[in-house]
């Protein structure tokens, strides 16, 4: 009998415990009055900072929508940045509440790190940047070449696995820091310089002679570049994931920054639920019913922050391919909000 007792008591009491442990994240940045988010060290188009250290890109977009979802203030958030190789021991630790750094979604990362990546931000695959005098035309052209890559990342597997499999010789030089990688291609110490492709774009702008190089057509892995939490905080994770999600159904439905008022007063189910007129899923998720509409207006929806960032209005002018909704054949998908 005393058993059944304790069981009972028990069962009761979990679902309290769950509430303050699945609050705790969400609960300190309200506490602190910002958003801290890990970025990278200066990747353009995804998290860089200009001189006056206002930091931009798709990356840090999303941190800033974050931020527009919980204080409707999109400014609410300090950003560190981190290399490839430390990235991931400030968001263990709590010193980051969110990793936004074009870290690519593996099995291992979830299974061995205590994290969790809450959404694809950018569908990327890792490619080749080499001199245009070379003239080559493919990646396995590049056998018993010194190859200048980051350690500490997947792309050091992917090269191994992708000369190993094409029986090809090559030589890594690696560093840390991806400043340094790129000086060591610009200085000629390697042949070329893997990394994903979209970074490799990024790197070529800040080439003496951009135009002097160019990005070879193989793409030999994939990179769904996300942004990660902790394990074990299901409602930051639900914020994290569902603010994404956000934008991207913005996207098809048609709601941006410049039409947020009108969507207001929509007489459409879906975009009724995604503003909050007609829904309290913000609330569900210790959020305001405007919690969307916030993300909206103060950042954009996914086309919006894609384009701006990475795609036709930025120096990149990288097409949005596979980043492309599922409607005009590309592979980016929300589920609903309802």
């Amino acid at each position: 009998m005393k058993g059944l007792v304790r069981a009972l008591a028990l069962a009761a009491w979990l679902p309290l415990l769950a509430q303050t442990t699945h609050a705790q994240t969400l609960d300190a940045v309200k506490e602190r009055g910002r958003l801290v988010c890990g970025v990278s060290e200066g990747l353009y188009g995804f998290s860089s900072p200009d001189a006056d250290n206002n930091w931009s890109g798709l990356d840090v977009d999303l941190c800033r929508a974050v931020a527009a979802a919980i204080f409707n203030d999109a400014s609410k958030v300090e950003f560190v940045p981190l290399n490839a190789q430390d990235r991931f021991a400030p968001l263990k630790s709590g010193r980051i509440d969110i990793l936004s750094r074009d870290s690519t979604w593996t099995m291992s990362r979830e299974a061995t790190l205590g994290l969790v990546f809450a959404g694809v931000n950018y569908y990327d695959g890792q490619g080749f940047l080499v001199r245009a005098a070379l003239k080559l035309e493919t990646a396995l052209e590049l056998g018993g070449a010194k190859i200048c890559v980051q350690k500490g990342t997947t792309t050091e597997l992917n090269l191994a696995d992708y000369f190993r499999s094409n029986k090809l010789k090559y030589e890594a030089v690696s560093f840390v820091a991806a400043a340094d990688v790129l000086a060591a291609y610009q200085d000629g110490k390697c042949t070329a310089l893997t990394s994903d492709a979209s970074q490799l774009y990024a790197e070529r702008l800040k080439l003496a002679d951009a135009g002097a190089h160019v990005v070879l057509p193989d793409i030999i892995s994939k990179e769904p570049l996300g942004p990660i939490v902790r394990q074990g905080d299901d409602q930051w994770f639900d914020i994290v994931k569902w603010t994404l999600f956000a934008m991207i159904n913005a996207e098809e439905l048609g709601v941006g920054s410049k039409n947020i008022d009108e969507a207001l007063k929509s007489d459409t189910p879906d975009v009724r639920r995604l503003v909050g007129t007609d829904d309290n899923g913000g609330e569900q998720l210790g959020l305001s019913r405007d919690w969307a509409a916030r993300i909206i207006r103060l950042v954009g929806n996914y086309a919006e922050s894609f384009e701006r960032n990475v795609g036709t209005e930025s120096k990149l002018g990288i097409p949005r391919g596979l980043n492309n909704l599922w409607t005009n054949g590309g592979i980016q998908y929300a589920p609903p909000i309802r």
